[in-house]
């Protein structure tokens, strides 16, 4: 493992820092594919998705090797909470796993958190044993509420789910990395590399997409480039950039630079 992009989530200890959907994709195997090309050691999967019990039928989980990847259930297409915490407790039961990330949605046109349900459904997971990621807006007192209920990883959305707009409110963000100390993944939103480097630039310890490879041109090659994205922008951040200035730093000392000789007849202009 490679102890660079480690870190502890929950009960888990992950080798890598991109998380990955694995909706929308055009078949399976394309699915299959540009998870191995990402890199990623999670791959979420909603609940909905998974044939409990249907074991002659060719589902999702024939094309996720879990001797490879850990498997995060997802509460996606819950509108209350009672649905998101029964969806988590079939998960439970269905694939034999105590994390979950949650997801209350308030309504199908903007896919945008309903803070109320995300609460009440985080509160009684969280009773219950599970290691809870949560996602939720940008809102940095929404996120302290999660963080003190006792959620596994607060998950801010960049943007609204699959809009590809990258991330629109960093310093919301800063904010919500300043406050909190339990892990902070980027979720939702996010369209192309820049926009993964950005959110691990401004301090994230994970991003979670899926619409941006799916829906990519050649989504096998995207998918390399989020995990090569989501490195740079983890040791970028953590290198110590320079600072902005508004005028020019030559990269070469003057001291100790020889003026050149000056030739019999040559001029300066203005003398």
């Amino acid at each position: 493992m490679n102890s660079l992009n480690s870190f502890k989530l929950g009960k888990y200890t992950l080798r890598s820092r991109l998380l990955v959907g694995t909706g929308k994709y055009a078949s399976l195997a394309q699915m299959r594919d540009a998870l191995d090309a990402s890199g990623c050691h999670v791959v979420t999967v909603a609940v909905r998705r998974v044939e409990m019990g249907q074991k002659d039928a060719e589902g999702i989980l024939d094309y996720i090797d879990q001797k490879k990847y850990l498997i995060l259930p997802n509460t996606a297409g819950c509108f209350t909470a009672q649905d998101a915490v029964r969806s988590a407790r079939l998960a439970h039961e269905g694939l034999g796993v105590d994390w979950v990330k949650l997801e209350v949605l308030a309504d199908k046109k903007t896919l945008l958190p309903d803070p109320i349900g995300t609460l009440e459904a985080a509160q009684t997971l969280v009773k219950d044993g599970f290691d809870v990621l949560c996602y939720t807006n940008d809102d940095p007192i929404m996120a302290r509420r999660l963080e003190d209920i006792g959620v596994a990883s607060v998950m801010p959305a960049g943007s609204p789910i699959g809009s590809g707009q990258g991330v629109l409110n960093p310093n919301n963000i800063r904010i919500i990395l300043e406050t909190l100390k339990c892990p902070v993944i980027i979720d939702a939103g996010v369209g192309t590399a820049s926009d993964v480097c950005l959110a691990m630039e401004l301090g994230a310890e994970g991003v979670l997409l899926n619409t941006a490879i799916a829906h990519a041109k050649d989504p096998i090659a995207m998918a390399r480039a989020m995990g090569l994205a989501c490195d740079a922008g983890y040791l970028a951040t953590r290198s110590g950039r320079i600072p902005k200035r508004l005028y020019a730093t030559a990269s070469s000392p003057w001291e100790g630079i020889i003026e050149p000789a000056k030739r019999p007849g040559d001029s300066i202009p203005g003398e």
